[in-house]
């Protein structure tokens, strides 16, 4: 039986969920939406990320290594900043998938009657529609998963140029620059997404025949594998939401 705390949770994915709609439908759609959407966005995402402090310096070292912890912060990070409308879609993505389960074995049992026992004297097998979702859910999981390490690399991208741009602060990309990190050691998914996307930089670059493009591409990269082999606990987490 689903408790009280889990409600919270997901009326917080719910939150998300809309909010994030309602923003990014306007965005795509060059209409003016107010922040207020923005906001509740991540507001939605502090609730539903949200854990309970333990003051021992065991919990805090193990909690940073979570991976519900390290977007709980940076949700905190987006909420406080100026807004990045495609900071939103990781964890829209994630809420959608934590909405549709809530659906199907909170919501849906409630209200939709149960179908028949495979077998005789065996126990009711759930609503064909909840059958459905839960399909829906199992084949698309991997492939929201490689969306969202993509998005969280064209999210570094954009935190760049809005700083050359003028658009969002110096932090920001040093924020997410960090917080990717983490994601190479703890997703599959995201070192995936970069090693496909350092390939194909990689062939861009050399294709272009630019020696000075080539050397800089090369010493951007051997940087960053420094900065990201730098100490870090790679033991992954499993999500708990």
């Amino acid at each position: 039986m689903a408790t009280t705390q889990h409600y919270v949770w997901a009326g917080g994915h719910f939150l998300l969920l809309v909010s994030a709609l309602r923003y990014l439908v306007a965005y795509v759609t060059f209409k003016t939406v107010s922040p207020w959407w923005y906001r509740a966005s991540f507001l939605g995402a502090l609730v539903s990320y949200a854990i309970s402090p333990q003051p021992t310096g065991t919990y805090i070292k193990k909690a940073l290594m979570d991976e519900n912890v390290q977007y709980f912060l940076l949700a905190s990070f987006w909420w406080s900043s100026k807004p990045v409308p495609l900071a939103l879609i990781p964890f829209f993505i994630f809420s959608l998938f934590h909405v549709l389960t809530f659906t199907r074995t909170t919501l849906m049992p409630r209200f939709l009657p149960p179908g028949p026992p495979a077998t005789a004297g065996g126990a009711p097998q759930p609503h064909p529609l909840a059958k459905r979702l839960q399909l829906w859910v199992k084949v698309n999981y991997d492939k929201a998963m490689r969306v969202v390490a993509y998005a969280e690399l064209a999210i570094l991208v954009r935190v760049v140029f809005g700083v050359i741009f003028f658009k969002n602060s110096f932090i920001a990309p040093l924020v997410f620059l960090h917080f990717l990190r983490q994601r190479y050691y703890q997703s599959a998914f995201t070192r995936d997404a970069i090693a496909v996307t350092d390939g194909r930089v990689t062939e861009l670059v050399r294709r272009s025949g630019n020696p000075v493009v080539a050397e800089v591409w090369d010493k951007a990269r051997e940087l960053f594998a420094r900065w990201a082999a730098g100490p870090i606990q790679a033991a992954g987490a499993t999500r708990r939401d």
